[in-house]
């Protein structure tokens, strides 16, 4: 009979699914190794941190645009995505070739080793950072080998249908083998079979030499005819049970001890509180933007693909560079420092017209000017070069952070409770006036009094501005684009900004006609957005509503259109409507 394997099994797949639970027990290994050290990143963010940093500018604002706030996601499911193909390849090429798979294994932790000790976003030494590669290789390639050498193990005799014991000392081709036609009677012969090597004894009864009693190559096409599923399961299910616990462990302690730290800090009331909020500074109109953003609301757009963990325990904020004096500041420094409290829109270069990258908060914190003041800036300083844990730096014009009207922050707090972990904790810039790109680093840990002329932050070596001002803007929130609307009185309304400015008028078009000016809400300060609201006798039809607004300095928006890059995009919002 010919050679047959354990039905419905091919030995292929399933060393596809063999490298898929090895690859999924080295990647867990090596995040969980990696939440219980300080200032490493696991060989899976690290090889996402670096093809974010490798990534063409296009190719982040296409995913910016695209993607919007789920960008991250998507480019660490991309990670993922691209990690199980290739695990799945290198199991199924395993099934026959174990080495070729050891090596593809080891390629790719190379890659990761070499990701790890150049990402940014790890602030540990070379050793320490290696640790979770290591995990990675111990774990991984343990368990590959564990599952091929399953794989590779013959199911035993009595196990099989047709068993070897009791079939015809025949070879698979049906003919006597040369040994067994020329052996003398009750002498022991032997000859091969699909099955293993046959043995007779004396008094004629066969035997079956199981294949792993033979030597058989490490490399090679000698897989068994049938493989033992039973030991195979065994395998599989103890590799799943790593990858659990690794798992396990990183969602328990990942982020543990800044999330600890916060939820058990209370901040002191600032010294200047900010002012009331003028019942007239936020207009009751339905689906209008709420004057106030509350955190889980508020855009987050950053270059951190995991949110730093960054314990108040030990965090020291530095400013040094062209100071007098160089001045460390601890965490309980900070909170000693004299607090205030403001309202500040913030806006992301990201921005497209009418688009969400914008937001107003109530921010507690320290102003950046007393600092720096303090530290004693030096002649012929023009900046400040921020930098975050994650080692993202920005540039920021020196003149608007020692600005006393505008009063730039060290932040600490946000909406009235301390900023929340992917909003900076436990401390972060914010700038009025200026795109977040340049001013609102989070994480906040040195702050460098420097020239522009002697450092590039890290969008300006993208391609983008090396300063900043946000460009006065206006968005439609209500009616959304495409809504059906009843003829008769609607309302449109939305809010505009120009921080550090201030929105002097808002006006709005109905298909390219007259611009008809909206109605204020009352102005909190110049560095949050007005909301605005227009009461249009709308007629049956489809229309086209247009926005613009104008700022205290008497600058009207443009209706060119202008993409995000190098320093924000221009044009008016617009939104088409069917009026019945």
């Amino acid at each position: 009979m010919g050679s047959h394997r354990s039905p419905g099994t091919s030995p292929v797949v399933a060393g596809g699914v063999a490298g898929l639970l090895a690859g999924a027990a080295g990647v867990a290994a090596a995040e969980a190794v990696a939440v219980l050290l300080t200032g490493v990143t696991s060989p899976l963010f690290a090889v996402a941190n670096r093809a974010v940093d490798a990534a063409p500018r296009p190719v982040k604002e296409w995913a910016i645009e695209t993607f919007g706030t789920a960008d991250k996601p998507v480019l660490i499911g991309g990670v993922v995505a691209t990690v199980t193909v290739l695990a799945v390849s290198a199991g199924a090429l395993g099934a026959r070739r174990p080495r070729l798979a050891v090596g593809a294994f080891l390629v790719l932790s190379t890659v990761s080793a070499a990701a790890a000790l150049t990402d940014r976003a790890a602030t540990a030494g070379a050793a320490p950072r290696l640790l979770p590669v290591l995990a990675l290789v111990a774990v991984g390639l343990g368990s590959l080998l564990l599952l091929l050498r399953a794989l590779r193990t013959p199911v035993a005799p009595k196990d099989r249908e047709g068993s070897a014991a009791t079939s015809s000392p025949v070879p698979a081709t049906g003919r006597p083998s040369p040994a067994t036609a020329s052996a003398e009677p009750g002498a022991a012969v032997s000859g091969t079979t699909g099955s293993g090597t046959v043995e007779t004894l004396e008094g004629g009864k066969p035997r079956l030499r199981h294949p792993s009693h033979l030597p058989h190559r490490v490399d090679g096409d000698d897989l068994p005819p049938a493989f033992d599923r039973r030991a195979f399961l065994k395998a599989a299910v103890a590799v799943g049970a790593v990858a659990a616990a690794g798992g396990v462990t990183s969602r328990m302690f990942g982020g543990a001890e800044a999330a600890a730290a916060r939820s058990a800090l209370d901040l002191p009331a600032p010294a200047s509180a900010a002012p009331p909020l003028a019942p007239g500074a936020s207009l009751d109109v339905p689906g209008i933007t709420p004057y106030l953003t509350s955190n889980r609301d508020f855009y987050r757009v950053d270059t951190a693909l995991e949110v730093p963990d960054v314990p108040i325990d030990g965090f020291v904020l530095r400013i040094h560079g062209m100071v007098d004096r160089e001045l460390e500041l601890t965490y309980q420094d900070l909170l000693a420092r004299r607090l205030v409290e403001r309202r500040i829109t913030l806006t992301c270069v990201s921005n497209p017209v009418g688009g969400e990258y914008v937001g107003n908060a109530t921010w507690i914190g320290i102003p950046i000017g007393d600092l720096l003041r303090e530290a004693g800036v030096r002649d012929g300083a023009d900046a400040v070069r921020s930098t975050s844990a994650d080692d993202f730096t920005a540039g920021t014009p020196l003149p608007v952070l020692l600005d006393e009207e505008r009063e730039a922050l060290v932040a600490i707090g946000m909406n009235g409770e301390p900023l929340p972990l992917e909003h900076g904790f436990p401390v972060r810039m914010v700038t009025p006036g200026l795109y977040g790109y340049v001013s609102a680093t989070k994480w906040l840990v040195d702050l460098e009094v420097t020239r522009f002329a002697d450092f590039k932050a890290y969008w300006t070596t993208r391609g983008y501005a090396a300063e900043a001002p946000i460009k006065t803007s206006s968005r439609i929130d209500v009616p959304r684009s495409f809504a059906q609307l009843k003829a008769g009185r609607n309302a449109v309304a939305g809010v505009a900004w120009s921080q550090d400015r201030g929105i002097a008028k808002v006006e709005v078009s109905v298909d390219g006609g007259d611009w008809q000016e909206a109605r204020l809400a009352e102005q909190d300060n110049v560095n949050t957005w007005r909301q605005w609201v227009l009461d249009w006798d709308a007629e049956p039809g489809n229309h086209t509503l247009e926005v613009r607004a104008t700022d205290a300095t008497g600058y009207t928006q443009t209706a060119e259109r202008a993409p995000i890059a190098p320093d924000g995009s221009t044009g008016w919002d617009s939104v088409n409507v069917t009026v019945s």
